[in-house]
C-alpha cells in the first residue's frame, strides 16, 4: 500500500470517474486503474462499484476511502512539522479562493504580499468552496478564504471581512435613481443569478427566496436567468436582460454617470456575507496565515467591514 494509491482512491471517490480522477492526478487512466485495482487485491476487498457510466463506492469502500483522506491529511501534517525548525514565512503557501472573491480581492493581495513578504510567493487556486475544503483535508491546499457558512471538521476558521451586498440594474432602469431597494421588492424582476456550485448564489435566493421557483412571466421568458461569472452577469444586466445581486468588493469606486449600470444598496438590514480565511487544525505555519489575513485587511475592498479582532473558530 502506497501514498500515491491512497490518493488514487480518494480522486476516483471525489470525481466518480476512472478518467477524469486521472487527470486530476496528473496521470494515464490505465496506471491509475491498475495502481487501484493492486490496492483492492493486496486488502482483499471492492472499493469500488465498476458498470454503467458512474462510479460508486461500496459500503467498505466508503469507509477505506475515508481513513485514506485522513491518512493524507496526517502525511501532509509531518511535512508541516518538519518545516517547524524553518521560516514560517519562507517558501509558497498555497491558498485557495473562491470564484466570487478572487477577482477582487487578489489583485490588491497579491501586490501587498510582493511587498511586505516577498520570500512567501502565493500559489492561487479558484474553485467552489466544497472543491476548496476537499483540497485543504488532503494537504493539497494550506488555506482557504471563503464566505461562511460551510460545514467541515477539522479546520480552523477566522474572519477577514463582512461584505453587504447591492443590486445592480441598467441604467435605464426605473429603479436607477433610488437610494435603497428593499429585498422584497426583487421578487417582482427577472433575477439574473450565479449557477449551481457557487455558494455565493445560496446567498442571493437566502435574500429572496422566490427566485430559485424559476416561474415564467405571461410572455413566456423565463424570470431566472443564470450566468458562468459575476462580470458574465454583469454583462447581462447591462444588456437589459435583467437585475442582479453583487457583493459590494465587485462594484467599481466611481460609478460614472454615463457608465452602463447603476448599482443600488439595500435598504437597512442590507444582507451581506462573511468572508474568512480557513486550515487544518494541523498546520503548523501560523505566521504564515497571519501574514496573510494581515494584508488582507489591509486592502481597500471598496465598503467591505474589515474585521480586525482576532476571533477564531474550529469548525
Amino acid at each position: 500500500m502506497t501514498l500515491t494509491e491512497l490518493k488514487y482512491i480518494v480522486a476516483v471517490a471525489r470525481e466518480k470517474h476512472f478518467g477524469h480522477a486521472a487527470e486530476a492526478c496528473f496521470v494515464a487512466q490505465p496506471t491509475l486503474s491498475v495502481a487501484i485495482k493492486k490496492l483492492e487485491d493486496e486488502l482483499g476487498v471492492v472499493i469500488f462499484e465498476r458498470g454503467g457510466t458512474e462510479i460508486s463506492m461500496t459500503p467498505l469502500g466508503s469507509q477505506i476511502v475515508a481513513q485514506a483522506e485522513r491518512v493524507l491529511e496526517q502525511t501532509a501534517a509531518i511535512k508541516e512539522i518538519a518545516k517547524q525548525n524553518k521560516d514560517p514565512l519562507a517558501g509558497p503557501l498555497r491558498l485557495g479562493v473562491i470564484y466570487t472573491i478572487a477577482p477582487y480581492l487578489l489583485p490588491p493581495l497579491v501586490k501587498t504580499m510582493i511587498e511586505r513578504v516577498p520570500q512567501m510567493p502565493l500559489v492561487l487556486q479558484e474553485n467552489f468552496t466544497t472543491r476548496l475544503i476537499e483540497l485543504l483535508r488532503q494537504g493539497e491546499l494550506d488555506a482557504a478564504i471563503m464566505a461562511l457558512p460551510f460545514a467541515d471538521q477539522g479546520l480552523v476558521v477566522q474572519p477577514l471581512y463582512d461584505e453587504p451586498f447591492v443590486v445592480a440594474l441598467p441604467k435605464q432602469h426605473p429603479w436607477a435613481d433610488r437610494s435603497t431597494i428593499r429585498a422584497e421588492d426583487l421578487k417582482s424582476e427577472t433575477m439574473l443569478l450565479l449557477g449551481n456550485g457557487h455558494c455565493f448564489r445560496d446567498q442571493v435566493l437566502e435574500v429572496c427566496p422566490e427566485m430559485s421557483r424559476f416561474s415564467t412571466s405571461g410572455d413566456g421568458i423565463a424570470r431566472t436567468f443564470e450566468g458562468s461569472s459575476l462580470e458574465t452577469i454583469r454583462h447581462m444586466v447591462a444588456s437589459g436582460i435583467g437585475i442582479t445581486v453583487l457583493p459590494k468588493a465587485s462594484v467599481p469606486e466611481v460609478q460614472a454617470r454615463d457608465g452602463m449600470l447603476r448599482y443600488v444598496p439595500f435598504s437597512s438590514p442590507s444582507p451581506s456575507r462573511r468572508v474568512v480565511i480557513a486550515w487544518r487544525k494541523s498546520f503548523t505555519r501560523r505566521p504564515a496565515i497571519d501574514a496573510i489575513r494581515d494584508a488582507v485587511l489591509s486592502c481597500d475592498l471598496n465598503g467591505v467591514t474589515m474585521l480586525r479582532e482576532e476571533e477564531v473558530v474550529a469548525a
